[in-house]
């Protein structure tokens, strides 16, 4: 046993002492548990950081908010959780980053340690990418290339290694703006010969740009919009709704009106229904339900009721799950329905008799009379 002890790590002896110097006794326990609680509850003072002065929150658990024992502190503290000055890796900023081409500065000598084929400082004979000269620059001392720039050692972090703009300068942006306003400019000029060769009575603007009946004509193919190709003039034409047209929510300003949705624009019910006077406006629009229930609408409808009914008769069918399962139990379903329906009234006429009143006579003979 005194081996073991002996042959402790210097680790497990400092925790040791550390362990011994704070052992409270069973009072100062029970008194310490009963401090944190009221803290939690608000009825007693939080702990005071003795680095920063500024309140401990009670509700941080003790592993986090207690310093570990190689960590010393003179009291309650939150510094052993703060990323340490010394500790952290200085990254590179976003403005110290590498320049991109030649200093533009050439000097007008061979210069000891430069490249032996273009004179250049930055690189070596091997690594030049200028073409190899017969006469190079060492022995001729003329025609001395310019330097390029060195590039410094970059600390990138997770993000900048990642980042899709590294390098990008906004400057170079400059000359996408010039390039659009010289096609402007193009496309000016090349409307105004149109014009003079078709003798288009086309209405400029001051700066040469046409007006706003002509200014959408390159954007034909978006949404809402409709060009006249076949006339000299092209005309555009947009989609906007009439001015003369009233919002839904105006068509009946009774206390009593239908409900009309503002986020979908809709009025379901008809806002003319039971106002004398008001036929020809019913007639335009008799409300939202209208549409709901025209087209292919009651058959999704007549689906959707086959489906829950055939559920309930112990059949699984889902109407969006799978319609084509649906549509063959409803095909089959209605076959079946019509023969049994043919097969009943077989039955019922042979039994009874009166076929003669079932077969309908002749179109011609419903409505006009002939000699037999």
């Amino acid at each position: 046993m005194a081996s073991y002890k002996q042959n402790l790590p210097l680790s497990a002896l400092l925790r040791k002492q550390v362990s011994a110097a704070n052992k409270k006794s069973k009072a100062e326990v029970q008194r310490d548990r009963q401090l944190e609680e009221d803290r939690k509850a608000g009825t007693a003072p939080a702990l005071v950081d003795v680095q920063t002065g500024r309140d401990i929150n009670p509700h941080i658990p003790m592993f986090i908010s207690q310093n570990p024992w190689y960590v010393p502190s003179k009291g309650p503290t939150l510094e052993h959780q703060r990323p340490h000055e010394k500790r952290q890796k200085n990254m590179t900023q976003i403005h110290d980053w590498h320049q991109k081409g030649t200093t533009r500065k050439a000097a007008t000598k061979f210069r000891k340690g430069a490249c032996e084929n273009c004179g250049a400082m930055s690189h070596k004979k091997r690594d030049c990418f200028g073409r190899p000269r017969k006469a190079n620059a060492k022995e001729t001392n003329t025609n001395i290339a310019e330097d390029e720039y060195v590039q410094p050692k970059l600390t990138l972090g997770f993000d900048a290694k990642r980042d899709r703009w590294d390098g990008y300068d906004p400057a170079t942006h400059k000359q996408v703006i010039e390039d659009y306003e010289l096609l402007v400019r193009a496309r000016k000029v090349f409307k105004e010969h149109e014009m003079k060769k078709g003798k288009a009575e086309h209405v400029l603007a001051e700066d040469g740009a046409p007006k706003d009946e002509d200014m959408y004509a390159e954007d034909a193919d978006m949404a809402g919009v409709s060009v006249d190709m076949d006339s000299r003039t092209r005309i555009t034409v947009r989609n906007l709704r009439i001015r003369e047209d009233p919002a839904k929510y105006l068509l009946n300003l009774a206390e009593n009106s239908p409900y009309y949705d503002p986020k979908s624009r809709s009025m379901r019910e008809d806002p003319f229904a039971g106002v004398a006077g008001k036929e020809l406006e019913a007639a335009r629009f008799s409300g939202d339900n209208f549409v709901r229930y025209s087209g292919e609408v009651t058959a999704a409808n007549e689906a959707q009721v086959f489906a829950w009914q055939a559920t309930r008769g112990g059949v699984y069918a889902h109407s969006i799950g799978e319609p084509t399962k649906l549509e063959a139990l409803k095909k089959e379903y209605e076959k079946g329905k019509s023969t049994l329906k043919n097969e009943t009234q077989k039955e019922l006429l042979d039994k009874y008799g009166g076929v003669e009143h079932v077969e309908r006579p002749a179109d011609e003979l419903l409505l006009a009379q002939t000699e037999s």
